[in-house]
């Protein structure tokens, strides 16, 4: 026993060392572990009495002393004073140590219960590395707890003791599979791994799969950390509880945060991307990976530390300062999240406890094929508990306010990129992962139920049904998904040369036959612009003066159309180039007059967006479209209405007519169906030449309020003539007095956003407390 225990391997060391009281209860026995040393003392805080220990067994000592006058309770209160050799000539080192092995258990019954039973909805509160205190609040140590079930012994090692786990073995706690040891002295930024003893006898070092802090990569230890700051979003965080996020408006602003600007952190972030951001007038900004991982070119999606923000850009605190002021500007924040595989870096998940732990046993469910990684082990309690608990950690104590989640269809399907014989159908003989389904049931639901008024969105790609259904109905309970069909579509259809589109028009009104089986977001996310893919500019044919027309006016027609809308950083000022994680954005190409045009007309669509409730109060109804017409394949042209859900004012029931040409060539004299006859005014054409176009209509001496008629055209009780340019899109409403007050360009600043994302209003004018808009553009983007 005392060789297990010195050699640090007993799963009990607790039941050895420290004190224990005499069977008869007349006296007490000290037991140390400290290798090297000449002397061991135990200080009793008592009375101060001293207790020598003699050296038994291989850095073993062992010494009896008396009771205190105090009690038996007494004796566990001391310090070990240890003499070192010093050097030849020199006295012995003498150092004072609080002895980890006289302190109770950090962990109640309670929470080994809910651990064992996959229900601790705070897991990182018990497991982990958390600094400890005293009744005064004082720091005493930090409390190391880790989940490793078939481990036969278990070790800190760390700077506290020079990366050398004997002398910290960890109790087993039973049947729980957890491993627990209060190490006194250590505190803040202490780096640390747990060395693991598997049942093949081999010994490992693993970085603590719920640190909270890391080593900046390619460096694995983790760290420990004793959080102080303070968030003041109170206002924010009270409107997100009480605000249903699917009747808000959300639009979307992508980013890598390695590249947006490459050499910033989280602080530099604070003030460029925040200021950025608030000057495009997204509602929300939507953060690939920041758990930490340790390559770069994966973009975050191969995580090896769940609950760890990555330390390339700062600390843990200061990614929270960064959220902060998003939040404080009136920008949320969503956060990119993958559940769904993780890498078999040995140092990190992988094999964890020498067992797969972590990852499904069986290869045909624990092994992605495409990525190379390993898939989690959904059936498992403590592995959704460690998922579920991480979703929840991220929307609480980052005040995060929303998750995307990653990489959702291979979840759900046995067979996802395996061929026959690679696969095992599930109980019912079907390719369905019913424990997969289960696991993200269980996240949203507890997501919704913990944090009201954040966003649930699923990466999911296939036809799966109920994605965004609620999970009482059957469904997987996300609030929203990613609407990869009408991206592939209508970016199939814009690489088309004008005079072929027509050929192709159904990839332009497909989307419409399923707008409303699933509450969408229309993405135009990173992955369409990597890897060979060309930038967005890059997929559209023509000169360059098409292609921004283009471009503009397919923008408009997304922010028109039924769903919310997300957009990959540089997009909006028409990057040029293919999207490499290894260099910055084009910022320069931003200066250009034509380029900024792109950037202005993103500014615009988020401004109108966010006061014409049309555009997103009935995203998810078919009460808020209807077709005009969408059948003109010939004109390249889609002409279609967008009505606001209810109705209660006339700003809230004022319809919006959207007309988008993509063909070479312009629709002089359009005439179009609408739904009342007087007057309606243009308060957005993306050939304006505000936005660096060619400013068609006002050469041809269009007017800026077309009178509708009365006369039944295109299934509408009025009809109007209209000039539409080339490569343009076009947004009407009904003139002031008979609908929404129209809005001439750049009338609200992203910055005139409360916290909430909504615009701020005059209640007696019913219309946007307004701002010039400047003429150029926030010192962020002037520093590019």
């Amino acid at each position: 026993m005392l060789a297990a225990v010195a050699e640090g391997r007993h799963h009990d060391p607790h039941s050895v060392l420290g004190v224990h009281l005499h069977p008869d209860g007349a006296g007490v026995t000290y037991r140390a572990l400290r290798p090297f040393a000449r002397t061991v003392t135990a200080v009793r805080a008592a009375d101060g009495s001293r207790v020598e220990l003699e050296h038994e067994h291989d850095g073993v000592f062992v010494g009896a002393g008396p009771l205190t006058a105090a009690g038996p309770g007494a004796v566990g209160e001391y310090r070990l004073e240890v003499a070192y050799p010093g050097a030849e000539g020199e006295a012995d080192a003498v150092e004072a140590w609080d002895d980890p092995y006289r302190h109770l258990p950090t962990l109640g019954d309670l929470d080994l219960y809910l651990i064992g039973e996959g229900r601790h909805e705070r897991l990182w509160e018990v497991l982990g590395a958390r600094v400890h205190r005293d009744a005064a609040g004082e720091a005493i140590g930090t409390a190391f707890a880790v989940w490793a079930p078939n481990a036969r012994a278990v070790r800190v090692v760390g700077e506290h003791n020079g990366w050398q786990g004997r002398t910290h073995a960890m109790r087993s706690l039973g049947s729980s599979g957890v491993w627990e040891l209060l190490v006194p002295g250590v505190g803040h930024g202490a780096r640390y791994k747990f060395e693991i003893l598997g049942p093949d006898g081999l010994w490992r070092q693993k970085a603590d799969p719920m640190a909270r802090w890391t080593e900046v990569p390619p460096a694995t230890a983790s760290r420990v950390l004793d959080s102080t700051y303070t968030f003041t979003d109170d206002a924010w965080m009270e409107r997100r509880r009480a605000t249903d996020p699917h009747e808000q408006p959300l639009s979307i602003y992508e980013v890598h945060l390695g590249s947006w600007r490459p050499g910033l952190d989280y602080r530099q972030l604070a003030e460029q991307l925040v200021e950025y951001v608030q000057w495009l007038g997204f509602t929300h900004v939507e953060l690939m990976p920041v758990a930490e991982h340790p390559f770069g070119g994966s973009w975050g999606y191969q995580v090896t530390g769940y609950y760890a923000p990555t330390s390339r850009f700062g600390t843990p605190d200061e990614f929270k300062h960064l959220v902060n002021a998003l939040h404080e500007a009136g920008i949320g924040v969503i956060v990119d999240w993958v559940p769904a595989h993780f890498p078999k870096d040995e140092w990190a998940l992988a094999r964890f406890d020498g067992t797969p732990l972590y990852e499904h046993p069986d290869p045909r469910r624990g092994e992605h094929p495409d990525w190379g990684t390993y898939v989690f082990d959904f059936g498992r309690t403590e592995v959704r508990n460690f998922l579920v608990a991480n979703a929840l950690y991220w929307l609480g104590e980052f005040h995060v306010d929303g998750l995307r989640v990653d990489a959702v269809a291979s979840m759900l399907y046995l067979d996802y990129s395996r061929e026959d014989g690679e696969w095992e159908p599930n109980i019912h003989g079907g390719n369905h992962n019913l424990e997969a389904i289960g696991f993200l049931q269980e996240a949203n639901s507890a997501a919704y139920r913990l944090h009201p008024g954040v966003h649930m969105i699923a990466e999911e790609s296939t036809a799966f049904s109920g994605v965004s259904a609620p999970v009482s109905a059957g469904g997987l309970g996300f609030g929203k998904k990613w609407n990869m069909g009408w991206m592939h579509d209508t970016l199939a259809y814009l690489s088309e040369d004008p005079v072929n589109r027509r050929w192709h028009h159904g990839q332009w009104t497909f989307s419409m036959v399923y707008a409303y089986s699933e509450n969408y977001v229309l993405p135009l996310s990173h992955d369409e612009v990597v890897h060979g893919k060309g930038s967005l500019l890059q997929k559209i044919p023509g000169d360059r003066r098409q292609q921004l027309a283009t471009l503009r006016a397919y923008f408009a027609y997304m922010w028109a159309h039924p769903g919310k809308q997300l957009v990959f950083m540089g997009a909006e000022f028409a990057q040029p180039s293919e999207w490499s994680e290894g260099n910055g954005l084009d910022w320069p190409v931003s200066w250009d007059e034509a380029h900024r045009g792109v950037q202005l007309t993103v500014r615009e669509l988020n401004a109108l967006y966010r006061v014409k409730p049309a555009l997103w109060s009935a995203d998810h109804s078919p009460e808020g479209f209807a077709w005009v017409d969408g059948g003109d394949a010939d004109g390249n042209t889609l002409v279609f209405l967008r009505r606001p859900a209810g109705g209660g004012g006339q700003a809230e029931a004022s319809p919006l007519l959207c007309i988008t040409n993509l063909s070479g060539s312009a629709r002089q004299g359009l005439r179009v169906g609408v739904p009342s006859a007087g007057e309606w005014t243009v308060v957005l054409d993306t050939d304006d030449a505000d936005f660096h176009g060619d400013g068609w209509r006002e050469q041809t001496g269009q007017v800026e309020s077309p009178v509708a008629e009365p006369g039944e055209w295109q299934g509408q009780p009025a009809h109007l003539t209209v000039n539409v340019p080339a490569l343009s899109t076009l947004w009407l409403q009904p003139h002031p007095g008979t609908g929404d007050e129209p809005m001439a360009h750049g009338t609200v600043t992203a910055g005139e956003a409360d916290v909430a994302g909504t615009p701020v209003v005059d209640p007696q004018a019913q219309e946007p407390v307004t701002e010039p808009h400047p003429s150029d553009r926030p010192e962020a983007a002037r520093r590019m």
